[in-house]
C-alpha cells in the first residue's frame, strides 16, 4: 500500500547540502526548519515545492497501516453507523474502551470518549449508534459471529450490573447412538434393583438371572462368576473401590463377596431377612440396603456379619451413596426419603423430604464438597440439588418422566440422568445451569442401570429390553475440545453370555 507520509526512496538528483542533509534538487535551496512537522504539513510542503514521485518506481512504506473505514463491524454485534463513513477517523480500542468502562462503573457510566462521540457499544442486545462498515476486517477468514463479550477483562461468570453475558464457545456434540451394544438375556426389568457396575479395572459386572458376568472392556472376554442357583437371583452388584473384590446382593437376604481375579467366593455375610438391592464401598467398609427397611454396614475386616445398623427408612432401601470423602452416606427408599448419614451415626443426621416418588437416582459430586443430587421415580420426576454442608435444598428441575440414575462426569461439571415412564431417555446435564447437551434414545425400555467407565467418558445403560448400550457423553480430562465429536462408531452387537 502506497504511504506518501513516509516515502521509502529519494530522488535520483537528491544533492548533500552544506548541512549535510541529502535534499532534492528543488529542496536544496529552502532554508531547514527545526519547528515539529506533522504528516500533512509534510505532505503540503512537498506538493508546494512540486515534489513529484518517479513514475517507473513505486513507493514503498516501512510498515502497514490498514483502514478501516469500510469495516464490517456487525461481526462484533455492532451495528453501521448513521454518520457517513467519509470521515474516516477509527479508534481501534473505542469498543474495548467503552465495554471495560461499563463493566467497572456500570451501564450509566457507559458513554463514549470525547474523541469518538458516534461510536456506541451494544452490551445489553439493544439497538446503539456505531461503527462505519467494512469489508475489509477477516477478509481471509470465514465470517463466523462472535460476541463481544469476548473482549470483556472479566470472567463470563462474574455478575455484574448491566453487562450480559453469553456463551462464545458452541456446546459439545454428543453422539446420539451408542457405539456398542450387548444382549443382556434375564437383565431384570425391576426399578429397586441395581445390576450393573464398573470397576477401576475396566471390567463391567452384569446380575442376570441367577448368575453374575464379568465383561473386560479392553478384551471384550466375558466370565461367569457364579451361579446362585435356580431359587436365588442376583439383586445388586457393587465393585471394591481397588476393583479386585465384588459384593454381590441376593433375594434371600445374604451378601457375598467375590474374588474377580480367582472368580472364588471369600465370604458370605447375613443379617438382612429380606433381598438386598442396593450397595455402597467406602474403603474397606460396604454398606447393604434391603427391602426389610434397613442398612448395614459391614467392615470386611472383621468377623462380624456387620458393625451397624441403620434405621430410619419406613421402606425398601433402593438407593445409596458414599460422598467422595467417605464421610457421608446418602440413602434413598420407597418411602420418598432422602436420608444422609455420617460414618458413626445409626440415626440420619439429615433429612429431605422434598420427592414424592421412590428415591433410587443418587450422585455425589466429585467437583464441590456436599453437593448431593437425587432423582424421583414416577410420581415425582424431578432431579433435586442439596448442600449438605448447610442442609439447603439448591434447586429442582422437572425432567418429565421417572429418574432411575444419575452420575457425575469426573472430568466436566456434568451429569447424566437415566429416566423410565414414559421417554426412557437418557439426558446429559450441564450444571449449574442444567441446559441439556443431549438427550439420547435407543432403549425400548425403562433405563434401569447405569454405570460409568473408570476414565469418565464412557457410560453403559441396561434396560428391560435386555440389552446394554455404551454411549460416549463426555470429554477426557486432558481433552476437554468443544469442537469436536467424541466417540466411536458403532462397533456391532455382541451378547454378554
Amino acid at each position: 500500500m502506497d504511504d506518501p507520509t513516509t516515502p521509502s526512496t529519494t530522488n535520483p538528483s537528491a544533492l548533500r547540502s552544506s548541512s549535510g542533509l541529502n535534499l532534492p534538487s528543488t529542496m536544496s535551496k529552502t532554508p531547514l526548519s527545526l519547528e515539529p512537522v506533522t504528516p500533512s504539513t509534510h505532505i503540503e510542503r512537498m506538493i508546494s515545492v512540486g515534489y513529484q514521485p518517479s513514475p517507473s518506481r513505486t513507493i514503498y512504506s516501512d510498515r502497514f497501516i490498514p483502514s478501516r473505514t469500510g469495516s464490517n463491524f456487525a461481526l462484533f454485534d455492532i451495528s453501521p453507523s448513521a454518520n457517513s463513513p467519509a470521515e474516516g477517523r477509527e479508534d481501534g480500542s473505542g469498543a474495548y474502551a467503552t465495554l471495560l468502562r461499563t463493566a467497572l462503573f456500570g451501564p450509566d457510566a457507559g458513554v463514549c470518549s470525547p474523541g469518538t462521540p458516534d461510536k456506541l457499544m451494544r452490551l445489553d442486545g439493544k439497538n446503539s449508534s456505531v461503527y462505519p462498515s467494512s469489508r475489509n476486517i477477516f477478509r481471509y477468514k470465514t465470517e463466523t459471529r462472535q460476541s463481544m463479550h469476548s473482549l470483556s477483562p472479566f470472567g463470563f461468570e462474574d455478575a455484574l450490573p448491566g453487562v450480559s453475558h453469553g456463551p462464545v464457545k458452541a456446546a459439545r456434540k454428543v453422539p446420539r447412538s451408542p457405539y456398542k451394544v450387548l444382549d443382556a438375556p434375564a437383565l431384570q426389568d425391576d426399578f429397586y434393583l441395581n445390576l450393573v457396575d464398573w470397576s477401576a479395572h475396566n471390567v463391567l459386572a452384569v446380575g442376570l438371572g441367577n448368575c453374575v458376568y464379568l465383561w473386560n472392556a479392553c478384551s471384550s472376554k466375558v466370565t461367569k462368576l457364579c451361579d446362585l442357583g435356580m431359587d436365588v437371583s442376583v439383586c445388586s452388584v457393587g465393585w471394591a473401590q481397588r476393583g479386585t473384590h465384588l459384593a454381590v446382593g441376593t433375594s434371600n437376604g445374604k451378601l457375598q463377596i467375590w474374588d474377580a481375579s480367582r472368580c472364588k467366593r471369600v465370604r458370605t455375610m447375613e443379617g438382612h431377612r429380606l433381598r438386598i438391592g442396593a450397595l455402597a464401598w467406602s474403603s474397606s467398609m460396604l454398606s447393604s440396603g434391603s427391602r426389610d427397611k434397613t442398612i448395614l454396614q459391614r467392615d470386611i475386616r472383621a468377623q462380624d456379619d456387620f458393625v451397624n445398623k441403620l434405621a430410619g427408612h419406613k421402606s425398601e432401601v433402593c438407593g445409596l451413596k458414599w460422598s467422595y470423602d467417605n464421610r457421608e452416606l446418602a440413602s434413598g427408599g420407597n418411602d420418598n426419603r432422602l436420608f444422609v448419614w455420617n460414618q458413626h451415626s445409626t440415626q440420619p443426621v439429615l433429612k429431605y423430604c422434598e420427592h414424592t416418588a421412590a428415591v433410587k437416582a443418587i450422585a455425589w459430586s466429585p467437583h464441590l464438597h456436599g453437593l448431593l443430587a437425587s432423582g424421583g421415580g414416577t410420581a415425582d420426576r424431578c432431579i433435586r440439588f442439596w448442600n449438605t454442608t448447610t442442609n439447603s435444598h439448591l434447586s429442582c428441575m422437572d425432567t418429565g418422566s421417572q429418574v432411575c440414575n444419575l452420575v457425575w462426569s469426573k472430568n466436566v461439571n456434568e451429569l447424566v440422568s437415566t429416566h423410565g415412564y414414559s421417554q426412557n431417555q437418557i439426558i446429559v446435564w450441564r450444571y449449574p445451569t442444567m441446559s441439556k447437551l443431549a438427550t439420547l434414545t435407543g432403549h425400548t425400555y425403562r433405563v434401569l442401570y447405569l454405570a460409568i467407565s473408570p476414565d469418565g467418558q464412557t457410560i453403559v445403560t441396561g434396560a428391560g429390553d435386555e440389552t446394554l448400550r455404551f454411549w460416549n457423553v463426555f470429554p477426557s480430562p486432558k481433552s476437554q475440545n468443544t469442537d469436536s465429536e467424541i466417540g466411536a462408531s458403532s462397533l456391532g452387537r455382541t451378547q454378554i453370555r
